[in-house]
C-alpha cells in the first residue's frame, strides 16, 4: 500500500500534522497527483547529488505534463489549471537549485513516515487499550491477593515463633517456681512467701497469654486458609483456564500465549505459603503436646481440620500446576501442531508451575498414549498405536532457560498396531476425524503426603501419509475453535457448526501465522460468499463441518478448506514477499475485479487466486481501453509447477501478447490501484546474468550467439482475449509473420516452456 494512501486513512489528529507539513514546504496537490512516482525515487541520494537532483527535477516536470494531458482527456479544466500553476511555481523556485527541491521532498517523505508510524502505534493501542486495562487491573488485583497470602503466612510463622518463646518462658518459670516451693517448705519466712506468690502470678499471666495467643493464631490460620482457597480458586478456575484456552488459540495460529511465567510465580508463591502453614501446624502440635491448656484448647480442636484442609489445598494446587507447556508437534511442521504422522518423531514439553527446589529431580514422568480410549473405549473402530522412543523423563530445572521445573520429550514417535485392534470399516469416523490423546503421569512423594499427577495434551490427529495433513489440520482447527474441552475424543461424531465470525477469525490467523498479513474485510467477504452463497443473511451464517472440509464447492471437485490450504502453500513457497508487500489482492470475485479495474487507466492489472485449482494457483487480469466498454483479460492461472521454474515477478515482467502488428508486447503497466509495474516488482526481478566476453576462451562454441530468454506469450491479439477459456491459436498467416520476427526455434522454446 502506497504511503500517501495510508496517510489518508489515519486518525484525524495525525492528519493535521500532515497538513502542517505541507503548509510552507511543498505543494500538497503535487504530492497527491504524483504519489506513486515521488515515493519511487531516491530523494535521499538526490539531496546530496546535483546531477541526480537535476534529472529528478526534470522528471517531475514531465510527470506533471503527463497529468496535464490526462486531465485534458477527462475535460477537467480546474485540475489542468492547478497543474499548470504548480509546474510554473516549481520552475520559478527550483530551476536554478534542484537539489533544494530534492532536500524538501526527502524531508517531507521522512516526516510522513514518522507520522504514519505514530498513527499506527496509536491505533493499535486504542484497539486493545480497554481489554488490556481490564486484564492489567485483574492481574494487579490477583497479585495483591497472592502477596496478601504470602504476608499472612509469614505473620502466622512469626506468631508461632512468639508462642514458642512464651511457652519456653512459661516452662522455665514453672520449673523455677516449683524449685523454690520445694526449697521453702521448711522455711516460713514471710519475704520468701511474698516473692513466691509474685512469681506464681507472673506464671499465671504467661499461661493466660499463651491461651490468648493460641486462639489468635488459630483464628489467623483459619482466615489465611479462607483467603488462600479463594485466591487459589481464581488461579485454577480462571487464570489457568484462560491460559489453556489461549494455548488452544495459539496452536491454531492465534497470538502467542506468553503469561505462563506469571502463573508460575503465583502458583509457587501459594505453594510456599501452604508449605509454611503445614510446617507451622506441625509446630503447633508439638507446642500443644508440651503444654496442655485447661478446658477447650483451640489447637487441639482445629489442628486436624487445618491439616486436612491445608493438605487438600496443596494437593489441588500441585495437581493443577502440572501442564503441557508445548503441545505435541513434529519439528518438520512447526505451524501444524497436534497432527502427528506415524514413524515421524515429535516433541512435547511438560511443566510444573510450582517451582520448589526440593522437587528437582524428584518427579519421573511417563508418557501414555490413548489411555482414555483404551480404558473406556470411547469410539468404536479407533486405531491403536504404540508409543516408541524414550517415554519416561525426569523433571528438572536445568532443561529450562527460565529455571522452571520441566521435562521435554524430544524423540517420541507412534507406530500403529496392525494386528491387534486395528481399524475396521465399522468405525463412524474417517482417519483425520479420529481424535487421540497423549497423557503424562507422575507421583509426588513427601513425608506424610503422596500426590498422583496427571495431565494430557489437547486431542491429536494421527496420520499415516503426509497427504492427510491438510484434512488433519482442518480437524484440529475445528475442534480448538469451537470447544475448550481437552478430552472430548468423540467430538466429530456430532461436530457443531461454526459461525462465520468465528471461522473468519481463524482463517485470517492461518494467513497471519504463515505470513505477515492476515485477511482484510473485503477478502473475507468473498470467502464468506464462497461458503454461504451470495444471498447469505446474518441469521443463517452457521457453517457445518462437512461444508468446510468434506463437501465439494459448487461445480468444483474439492472442498473449501483444501482450496484455502493449497493457496497457503503457494504463498509460503512462491509468493511470500508479494503477499507481505500487499501486491496480491488475492480473494476477489470476478464481478468485483471488473468493478475495480473499470475506472483505471489501460494496462492496470491485479493479482488474484484462482477459484478452479485445488492445489492453489494465481492469475492476473488487466483492463484494456475500448471504444465502448473496457475490455478485461485474464490469463490461465499459474500453479506451483510453473512458479517452481520461473518466479512470478519475472513472469509479469516478461509476459507478452501479440499486438496489432503481430509484435509481442507487455500489456501490464500498473499494479492496482496505480503503481507502475517495475516499481512494484522491480526488487524481485531476477538479476540478468553477466554477458560473456566476446573472446571467452572457456566457452568458444558460444561466441557470437545472441542470448535468449524464455517468456510467456499469449498467441492471440488482446482484443480476442475475452476469457482464459476462449483463447484460440494463431492463424497460419500470423504464425509465418511471427517466425520472421522471432524465429521458429525460439517459438518452439516458448511453446515448450508454456506447455
Amino acid at each position: 500500500m502506497a504511503q500517501w494512501y495510508e496517510l489518508q486513512q489515519i486518525d484525524t489528529k495525525f492528519l493535521e500534522q500532515v497538513h502542517q507539513l505541507y503548509d510552507d514546504s511543498f505543494p500538497m496537490e503535487i504530492r497527491q497527483y504524483l504519489a506513486q512516482w515521488l515515493e519511487g525515487q531516491d530523494w535521499e541520494h538526490a539531496s546530496t547529488n546535483v546531477s541526480l537532483a537535476t534529472i529528478l527535477f526534470h522528471g517531475l516536470l514531465l510527470q506533471l505534463d503527463d497529468q496535464y494531458s490526462r486531465f485534458s482527456l477527462e475535460s477537467n479544466f480546474l485540475l489542468q489549471h492547478n497543474i499548470r500553476k504548480s509546474k510554473r511555481n516549481l520552475q520559478d523556485i527550483f530551476q536554478e537549485d534542484p537539489i533544494q527541491m530534492a532536500m524538501i521532498i526527502y524531508s517531507c517523505l521522512r516526516e510522513e513516515s514518522k507520522i504514519l508510524d505514530n498513527a499506527r502505534s496509536y491505533a493499535k493501542s486504542q484497539v486493545g487499550s480497554t481489554q488490556s486495562t481490564v486484564i492489567m487491573d485483574k492481574h494487579r488485583e490477583l497479585d495483591k491477593k497472592v502477596t496478601d497470602v504470602k504476608n499472612r503466612a509469614l505473620e502466622v510463622e512469626q506468631d508461632v515463633k512468639n508462642l514458642e518463646d512464651l511457652q519456653d518462658e512459661h516452662d522455665f518459670k514453672s520449673k523455677t517456681v516449683q524449685s523454690r516451693e520445694n526449697e521453702h517448705n521448711t522455711q516460713n519466712e514471710r519475704l520468701a512467701q511474698n516473692e513466691l506468690k509474685q512469681e506464681r502470678l507472673v506464671l499465671q499471666n504467661i499461661y493466660l497469654a499463651i491461651g490468648i495467643k493460641r486462639k489468635e493464631i488459630v483464628h489467623k490460620i483459619g482466615e489465611l486458609l479462607n483467603i488462600t482457597s479463594h485466591t487459589q480458586s481464581s488461579l485454577i478456575n480462571e487464570e489457568l483456564v484462560e491460559w489453556k484456552r489461549g494455548q488452544q488459540i495459539a496452536c491454531i495460529g492465534g497470538p502467542p500465549n506468553t503469561c505462563l511465567d506469571q502463573l508460575q510465580s503465583w502458583f509457587t508463591s501459594i505453594a510456599k505459603s501452604l508449605q509454611q502453614v503445614r510446617q507451622q501446624l506441625k509446630k503447633l502440635e508439638e507446642l500443644e503436646q508440651k503444654l496442655t491448656c485447661d478446658g477447650e484448647d483451640p489447637i487441639a480442636e482445629n489442628k486436624q481440620t487445618f491439616q486436612e484442609r491445608t493438605q487438600n489445598l496443596f494437593k489441588q494446587l500441585i495437581q493443577s500446576s502440572f501442564v503441557v507447556e508445548r503441545q505435541p508437534c513434529m519439528p518438520t511442521h512447526p505451524q501444524r501442531p497436534l497432527v502427528l504422522k506415524t514413524g515421524v518423531q515429535f516433541t512435547v514439553k511438560l511443566r510444573l508451575l510450582v517451582k520448589l527446589q526440593e522437587l528437582n529431580y524428584q518427579l519421573k514422568v511417563k508418557a501414555v498414549f490413548d489411555k482414555d480410549v483404551s480404558e473406556k473405549n470411547t469410539v468404536k473402530g479407533f486405531r491403536k498405536f504404540n508409543i516408541l522412543g524414550t517415554h519416561t523423563k525426569v523433571m528438572n530445572m536445568e532443561e529450562s532457560t527460565n529455571g522452571c521445573l520441566a521435562a521435554e520429550f524430544r524423540h517420541l514417535q507412534l507406530k500403529e498396531q496392525k494386528n491387534a485392534g486395528c481399524r475396521t470399516n465399522e468405525g463412524p469416523l474417517i482417519v483425520t476425524e479420529e481424535l487421540h490423546s497423549l497423557s503424562f503421569e507422575t507421583q509426588l512423594c513427601q513425608p506424610g503426603l503422596v500426590i498422583d499427577l496427571e495431565t494430557a495434551s489437547l486431542p491429536i490427529v494421527v496420520i499415516s501419509n503426509v497427504s492427510q495433513l491438510p484434512s488433519g489440520w482442518a480437524s484440529i482447527l475445528w475442534y480448538n475453535m469451537l470447544t475448550s474441552e481437552t478430552k472430548n475424543l468423540s467430538f466429530f461424531l456430532n461436530p457443531p457448526a461454526a459461525r462465520w465470525a468465528q471461522l473468519s477469525e481463524v482463517l485470517t490467523c492461518q494467513f497471519s501465522s504463515v505470513t505477515k498479513r492476515g485477511l482484510h474485510a473485503e477478502q473475507l467477504t468473498m470467502l464468506e460468499e464462497k461458503l454461504l452463497g451470495p444471498n447469505m443473511s446474518s441469521t443463517e451464517d452457521f457453517i457445518p463441518w462437512s461444508r468446510f472440509c468434506k463437501e465439494n464447492l459448487s461445480e468444483k471437485n474439492f472442498p473449501f478448506w483444501l482450496w484455502i490450504e493449497g493457496i497457503l502453500e503457494l504463498i509460503k513457497k512462491h509468493l511470500l514477499c508479494l503477499w507481505n508487500d500487499g501486491c496480491i489482492v488475492g480473494f476477489i470475485s470476478k464481478d468485483r475485479e471488473r468493478a475495480l479495474l473499470r475506472e483505471k487507466q489501460p494496462g492496470t492489472f491485479l493479482l488474484r487466486f484462482s477459484e478452479s485449482s485445488k492445489e492453489g494457483a494465481i492469475t492476473f487480469t488487466w483492463v484494456e481501453a475500448s471504444q465502448n466498454e473496457p475490455v478485461f483479460h485474464s490469463v490461465e492461472p499459474y500453479t506451483k509447477k510453473e512458479l517452481s521454474a520461473v518466479s512470478f515477478p519475472d513472469i509479469i515482467r516478461n509476459y507478452k501478447v501479440m499486438a496489432a502488428e503481430n509484435i509481442p508486447e507487455n500489456p501490464l503497466k500498473f499494479l492496482y490501484p496505480d503503481t507502475p509495474k517495475d516499481m512494484a516488482f522491480g526488487k524481485y526481478y531476477s538479476r540478468p546474468k553477466d554477458a560473456d566476453e566476446p573472446m571467452d576462451l572457456d566457452q568458444p562454441d558460444r561466441v557470437g550467439y545472441i542470448k535468449t530468454e524464455l517468456i510467456s506469450v499469449s498467441e492471440v491479439h488482446p482484443s480476442r482475449l475475452q476469457t482464459a477459456e476462449s483463447l484460440l491459436p494463431m492463424s497460419a498467416a500470423e504464425y509465418e509473420d511471427l517466425t520472421k520476427l522471432v524465429g521458429r526455434a525460439e517459438i518452439a522454446m516458448i511453446h515448450s516452456y508454456n506447455s
